[in-house]
Formats: structure tokens, sequence, C-alpha cells
């Protein structure tokens, strides 16, 4: 009988008499009949057998094997109500514990189960899901070639036996997804449990249920990055040296930080962000390695030719949680990469979706400035974005800011036309970066006459006093150098050190200063977005033979039409170029939701942009 199975010397006994099916199956529902009626020592015999944990002769898995195939053919006998030891132990099985023959028998069990009582659907589900990641033990074996083998063989079979379930249950997969997100790792569990948890999200989204799981997994993802995101502290990455900004230092300095990452010798326009502050902290070294996971799964969907559906559901989730999270520092970067995967397609559907939400009344003004920063420095960022594309956008921007003019009769009020000045101050930064390239295409200066920046920059709402110092400075010195306008000494700007105009107009959240794909700082992830990236010290140092010096336009005066800075009486350019000495979304001290400190800023003495790469 399957009750001497419990004693090792019987149990060897009973392996030499063969047992049919049937036979097995019958034994099985006698023992689980046996608790009901009162003479349970055959049902917890049975549970003795599935007790077994650890090395195990090839007897005793013969015998578990048994079991758990008879188990699978009784599955209808399991009681819910009678049975519950029985059931703690099938469902706390890890199959990381035995060996490939005794996982099969366990997947096979598990399917039965689900299959034959939709009461056990969920905790068969959750079972599953438990064996996404193993025993905190088998950690360390994970990046050893047994380890990976393991991981494969557990795995493959738990993905195999979640694709039959949900074939056989038609709800199924509509549990799954509520259960994987609930049991996601949370931010403070160990890096390599989330890491491996989103392996097999990311497996389920490619797999064969994918149509029917895959965009809550990706939503879930980048959900888990926003929290890792927002638990990173601004004083973990600013720089507490005011007077040393990272991207002020020499380039053997910052190799010392990270000598497989050229940094950026002078990243003015970056945020002032310390790498060497986010090196050694745990919450932004996961949130790098979840990024970095989850670039490497976008690289995979495009080479199956499935990134433009995977993107329609990213954008969604971006609109949803990445654009109104203000504190977010990092997670953005998934959209970005995603673009420069494929910039033709979902690099246009991003840059068009944020002008789209720009553009219209129904968002709220903190959305729609969101939406005009991301796509300014998406503009500004992407090597991957084709010049022509960069002007057609612009010319919706100034078209936009022009027709708002219109309908305006009254003075500067930074709040009130808080959505004005974000999308002047968009158009300046982008030309920052693209001015050069931009010049140089043929004809290019005729389209920007016949756009009406011009009039939008000298109207009564006055976005040059109002915008970000640092942009309109730097804008104003390209556009000089480039001789963009017609009419000689309209622009004059005054020196306005804490730029109160800017910070009404940015509000408690100081979105006149948010440029989100500022440089990633993060080790792993940096290494996929470099490539299709463009940093200001790139704009800067190519210029270098073209500069045209403030000495000699102080001397010369304004020539060709050229607009002119510093006219006034007693604005000193020396003084507003120490002032305006570096540019960061983030300056120093700068707290979100909290007291504003003194603005850092861009260097003013620097060049027309070019952009390397597809310019």
């Amino acid at each position: 009988m399957i009750m001497d199975m419990a004693d090792p010397n019987a149990g060897h006994q009973q392996m030499d008499e063969v047992f049919t099916d049937n036979e097995l199956v019958h034994l099985v529902r006698n023992a689980l009949k046996s608790i009901v009626l009162g003479d349970g020592k055959s049902y917890h015999d049975l549970i003795g057998v599935m007790h077994q944990k650890g090395p195990m002769s090839p007897d005793e898995v013969a015998m578990l094997v048994t079991c758990l195939k008879a188990l699978s053919g009784a599955a209808s006998s399991i009681d819910l109500t009678h049975h519950q030891a029985l059931l703690s132990t099938i469902f706390s099985m890890s199959m990381w514990n035995y060996v490939p023959e005794i996982m099969d028998a366990i997947i096979d069990l598990v399917i039965s189960m689900a299959a034959s009582n939709g009461k056990y659907v969920d905790p068969c589900l959750s079972m599953l899901i438990r064996n996404f990641t193993p025993p905190y033990s088998f950690l360390r074996m994970m990046k050893q070639p047994r380890g990976l083998s393991i991981k494969e063989q557990v795995l493959s079979r738990v993905h195999s036996a979640l694709e039959g379930i949900s074939r056989l249950v038609p709800l199924a997969p509509m549990v799954l997804l509520t259960l994987i997100v609930q049991r996601m790792p949370r931010q403070n569990d160990n890096e390599d449990v989330l890491l491996m948890y989103v392996e097999n999200m990311f497996r389920l989204e490619s797999g064969s249920i994918g149509h029917l799981v895959g965009s809550t997994m990706f939503v879930a993802v980048v959900d888990r990055m926003i929290d890792l995101d927002l638990d990173i502290a601004w004083e973990d990455i600013l720089q507490d040296d005011a007077g040393k900004g990272i991207f002020q230092l020499e380039l053997d300095e910052i190799n010392e930080i990270d000598d497989e990452i050229e940094n950026d010798v002078n990243e003015p326009l970056g945020a002032q962000m310390n790498r060497m502050g986010v090196v050694g902290n745990a919450i932004a070294e996961k949130l790098d390695s979840l990024l970095a996971l989850t670039f490497g799964h976008l690289e995979s969907c495009q080479e199956q030719g499935r990134l433009n559906e995977v993107f329609g559901t990213l954008l969604n989730s971006f609109q949803t949680t990445v654009l109104t999270a203000y504190k977010s520092k990092f997670a953005q970067f998934v959209m970005f990469y995603a673009c420069a995967l494929d910039p033709e397609d979902c690099g246009v559907r991003f840059a068009r979706t944020l002008l789209d939400i720009f553009v219209c009344n129904d968002y709220p003004p903190m959305t729609r400035m969101s939406a005009v920063a991301y796509l300014a420095s998406y503009l500004a960022r992407g090597k991957f974005i084709s010049t022509d594309f960069v002007v057609e956008i612009l010319r919706r921007l100034v078209d936009w800011c022009m027709d708002y003019c219109k309908i305006q009769n009254g003075d500067t009020n930074p709040e009130l036309h808080r959505s004005f000045y974000s999308g002047c101050q968009a158009i300046m930064y982008v030309l920052c970066f693209r001015m050069r390239s931009l010049v140089h295409i043929p004809g290019f200066k005729s389209q920007l006459s016949r756009m009406p920046l011009e009039s939008i920059l000298k109207h009564r709402l006055d976005p040059l006093r109002v915008c970000l110092p640092s942009v309109v400075e730097e804008f104003l010195r390209q556009a000089k150098a480039a001789h963009l306008f017609t009419v000689s000494k309209t622009f004059v700007f005054d020196n306005l050190p804490e730029s109160e105009l800017s910070r009404t107009f940015g509000g408690l959240e100081r979105l006149d200063m948010f440029f989100p794909f500022d440089p990633c700082l993060l080790k792993k992830s940096d290494r996929y977005v470099r490539p299709n990236y463009i940093f200001w010290s790139t704009v800067q140092t190519s210029f270098e033979d073209e500069e045209v010096s403030d000495q000699d336009d102080e001397e010369e005066g304004t020539h060709d039409g050229a607009m002119t800075i510093g006219d006034q009486d007693g604005f000193d350019i020396d003084e507003f170029d120490n002032a305006l000495n570096k540019m960061s979304i983030t300056p120093k001290n700068f707290k979100w939701g909290g007291d504003m400190q003194p603005l850092a800023r861009m260097p003013s003495k620097l060049r027309p942009s070019t952009s390397p790469g597809s310019f």
C-alpha cells in the first residue's frame, strides 16, 4: 500500500511491485478518502513522502515522482477543506530543490489541479510565480554555469505551466496579471531577486500569452522604476562643492570615478549631479540594473519586429506615470532608448505626442509644461533625430506661441502665461543645441525668417525676461553669431541673478529648470544611451575654431543685423559671465517643493552649437 512509502525499507520493497497508472491513482484516492473517514494514516504517509527535500536517492526520487503523478490523476479528489495539509505541502514546493524528473511531475500536478477546480487556479499560479526566483541560498550560484543551468531548467517549466494553465482556464491570464503585480519585489528587496523577477515578466511579455499579459508587464516594470527613481534623494546626487561641479572635473578625475565610461568634462547644460554620489547608492544601482535589463529587452523586441507594438504600451505608461512624476531623474530614459532604436516611427511618435499634449488646453498647465520640457530636452539630446524633424517641431512650437501672442494684450505675468513661457524656453533651448546644424541647412535662415520667432521674443509678454536667464543668454549669443535676425539692437537683456520672474513661471516644481534628458549618470544605462546622445561638451568644443569673441563684438558693435545684449548703462558682461557659470536642471541645494536656493547657471562663453553624427 502507498502508506508503506513512509518507511524507506517498505518503500524499496514497494517499488519492486508493478502498478498500473490506474492502480496508483486508486491508491492515492483511497489515501485522500481515509482522512475523511477518520483513518488518516495513509493520508499522512502520503504527505510524508511529499515532504522529502535535499539530496535524494534514486529510489526516493522515484517514490516522489510516483506520488506526484498519482496525485495528478486524482486531482479532482483533492478537497479544499479536508486536505489543507496536503495542499500546503504542494504549494510550498520549490522546484529549485529538485531534479528535473521531480520538476516535471510537480508541473503536471499543478496544471491538473488548476484545470480540475477553479478554486485552485489562484494558489497554483501563485506557486508558479514564487518559483520565478530561487531560495536565497541559491542566489550566489546564479552567475555560475551550474546555477544558470538550474535556472533554465526551472523557469522553462514554470513558463510552460503558466501557458498551459492559461490555455485550459480562460480566466487564468487575468488572475495571473493581478498576482504578478502584487508579488513583484519592492524597492528594498534584493537586487538579484528583483532583476530575476522582471526577467520572468519580460519572458511572459514575449511568450505565447504575451498578447494577453504583455502590456501589464511593461506598465508594472515602469511603475517600479518610478518608485525606485523617487526613492533616490536629490541630496544623494547633487554636487556638494559649489565651486566644482562634476561636469567641470578634469577628464582624468572623472576616469578615477569610472574608468569605463568617458564622462563629459564640461556638461554645463546637464544636471549638476555627482556620479560619485550615485555610485554606491543601492537604490540608484538597482534602478540602473533594471534600466539596463529593460533596454536589453527592448532590443529583443526590435529584433522580433515587435518594438512598435511595445512602444504603444510604453507611451501610454509614460503619459500616466512618468510625465507627471516631476522628480523623475532616470526612469524616462526607457522612452529615450526605445526612440533611439526606431527613430522614424517611435522617435517621431514620441515627439508628436509630447507636442500634442503641450498645445492642448484640456491638460493641466503643469502637465503641459512637463510635456514641452521633455520635448525640448529630447530634441536637443537625441543624436538620432533628423534635422528636418527638429525644424518641423520648432515650426509648430513657434506657430503656437505666435497664436498665443495674438490673443494676449496684457503685460508680463509669469504665472498666468506659464505655458507660453515654457514653449518659448523650449524653442530657445533646442536652438542652443541645434543652432549650428540648422543654420548650415540651405534655406533654413529664410525658413526661420518666415517663422514669427522675432515677433514672439519682442512681444509685450517679454519671454526673454521671464525664461531661464542661462537659456536666454546662450540662445542670444548663438543667434547673434549666426546673424539670425535682421533688426539690430532689438534685444536687451537685464541681469536678473535670482530670476524671480522665471521662478514664478516655473512654479513650485521649478519646471523652468526641468530638462529631463540631461546626462544619465547611471553606469550600466549610460552605455546604452551614450551612442545615441548629444553631450554639451561635444556641442561646445566643435565650434572653437569659429568663435566670435565678446571683446571683438563690443569693439565692433552690432554687425550685419546681429543682436546685441549689453547695451544698457552699467551692464558688465564679465560680471554676468561669472554669474552664469553653469546651467543645471538641478542646481546646488535645490529641493523639489522646498525653498529655492541660488541657481547654478550655464557658462555664457559658449560657441554656436554643432551636432555630431547624423547632423
